[in-house]
This record gives C-alpha cells, structure tokens and sequence, in this order.
C-alpha cells in the first residue's frame, strides 16, 4: 500500500499552493479551484473535486493535494479547513500516491495492477471505474488485497484527461 512516503513519485507536473476549503483532507485527495471565491495572497482556494457525478469531466485541470512539507506534515497529517496548502498539477505518465475510495470487506474492495479509477465526486478520492465514466484519469500501479479502509494510499499512474 504505496510507494514510499510522498505522493509525488515521479512527476513532470508543477507544484503550487493555496488555501484548503474543507476540513481533514488528507494528501493525495484531488481538488480542484472552488469557484467564485477570491484570491488569497493570489493563489486560488481548492476544494474536493465535485463536477457533478463520479467520472464526470472535470472543468479545468486536476490538483493532487500534497503533503504539507513546510510545517513537518507527513502524507498522513490532514489539513483544516483554510490550511495554506502544498497541491500539484499533474502531467501525464506521472506517479503518484493517491487516496482511494474503498469501503466494506472482503476481497470485492481488492485493487489490482492496471484497474482504472474514475474520481469520486464530493471527496476527491479515486475508485475503481464503473459505468461510462467520461475520464479514468488513473491506473493502479500496485496491487492492494483487502483494501477496507477509505482513504488508502495506492500507487498509480496519472493518465491525463481525455
């Protein structure tokens, strides 16, 4: 269950900040800007991505939530609500931890090498692809038995979107 202790792995993407809207986001959540609100310090406010429906296309790029390396944080210490925050904009082919939308038991919840995942709408957590998503804008890079709790780092693949 992930690869190492970051949740940039390999990446050619760009790395920015902002402000957190939403409390106990923890890194490797994706995001993306909340609309309508200003500027802080001329950097935007992130939120969980929600375009609408799970898979859905999202409206403008993706932002993986980083860890909060200024202050000492760790891929497992959350933000709170209007934390600045550490996010990265992923570019294609590029590895990252990314946090999982698994719930229940048994092996039914297991990830395997080269399952894709959509994105979760509300909570910016990927999940294995069902139905017509519009994107999978990841591919499992581990695999992962039993993955029961939400939340769960697994490494993956960033594909772009399509």
């Amino acid at each position: 269950m992930a690869y190492g202790n970051e949740i940039v792995i390999i990446g050619n993407g760009r790395k920015t900040e902002g402000v957190i809207d939403g409390s106990s986001l923890l890194p490797g959540t994706v995001l993306q800007i909340k609309a309508g609100t200003g500027l802080t310090n001329g950097r935007p406010t992130y939120e969980p991505y929600a375009p609408g429906t799970d898979g859905a296309r999202p409206v403008g790029p993706l932002f993986v939530l980083d860890i909060n390396t200024p202050n000492g944080g760790t891929q497992d210490d959350a933000y709170a609500d209007g934390d600045w925050c550490q996010v990265y904009v992923p570019a294609d082919g590029d590895e990252l931890n990314m946090r999982w939308a698994t719930a229940g038991t048994g092996t039914g919840d297991a990830v395997a090498i080269g399952d894709q995942g959509i994105l979760e709408t509300g909570t910016g957590l990927v999940k294995a692809t069902t139905g017509s998503p519009a994107q999978e804008p990841f591919t499992a890079m581990e695999a992962v038995t039993d993955t029961v709790a939400t939340g769960t780092l697994v490494h993956c693949i960033y594909n772009g979107q399509s």
